[in-house]
Parts: C-alpha cells; structure tokens; sequence
C-alpha cells in the first residue's frame, strides 16, 4: 500500500495521519514535502500518528530525522505518536528514540504540548 497522509488538527496542534509504508521512493518524499508544506504554514505542533505504518526503512527513518531536524530549526516541535512495536524496536536499535518524543497515543502527544495553539483557556 502506497503512503497516504490526512492532515487534521486538534485543540491546534496539526496531526499527520499515515497509513501504508514509509519506504524508498515517493513515500519518504511525501513525507518530506508534507512536513516542509506544514513549516512553510507556520505550523509549529506537529504530531505524526504512525499507528497504521505497515512497513518503514533507512529512508523512511531518514525522511522522519529530516523532518525533526527542520522543525527544531524553524522553532517547531515535531511528536511520533501509536509506534507500533516493530517501530519502536527499530527506533532503538539505531538510538534514534532519543531525538524524538514519542507517545502511546495521538491524545497524549496533543496533551503534551504545554501552550496548545487555539485551546480554550
């Protein structure tokens, strides 16, 4: 299955939804133009909800580290939420759970974020 991505938002925090595989080619792409898109709309709480990736690798893992790293560097904070397993233990083997903050689940990762832009007061 190819890569599809719905963007929604909750309580202002913009939320990726990915379903398919991250792999070499058009998905680490995708996913690339998708979080520059989303930087370039000034949006600086980003979620990526990975609960339904089927398959991720090194350019999958590659386009999320981009992806990090171009949201620190615009002020914006980048979360992965609903790892599945096999994801997380790839995450620490290679000791990339260190440079991200990851979540149980796409409402906790929401809840994280200490000003959450257009929340109620």
């Amino acid at each position: 299955m190819t890569l599809q991505i719905v963007e929604t938002e909750i309580d202002g925090v913009s939320v990726l939804d990915f379903t398919g595989r991250i792999t070499l080619g058009e998905e680490s792409n995708h996913i690339s133009i998708k979080i520059k898109e989303m930087l370039a709309k000034g949006k600086s709480q980003i979620v990526l909800n990975l609960g339904a990736v089927s398959r991720i690798d090194s350019a999958g893992l590659g386009a999320l580290v981009w992806g990090n790293t171009s949201a620190q560097n615009r002020g914006a904070t980048l979360k992965l939420a609903n790892l599945t397993k096999s994801f997380h233990e790839l995450l620490t083997i290679t000791k990339l759970v260190t440079i991200f903050d990851t979540y149980g689940s796409v409402d906790d990762a929401v809840n994280s974020f200490p000003n959450k832009v257009g929340a109620a007061e």
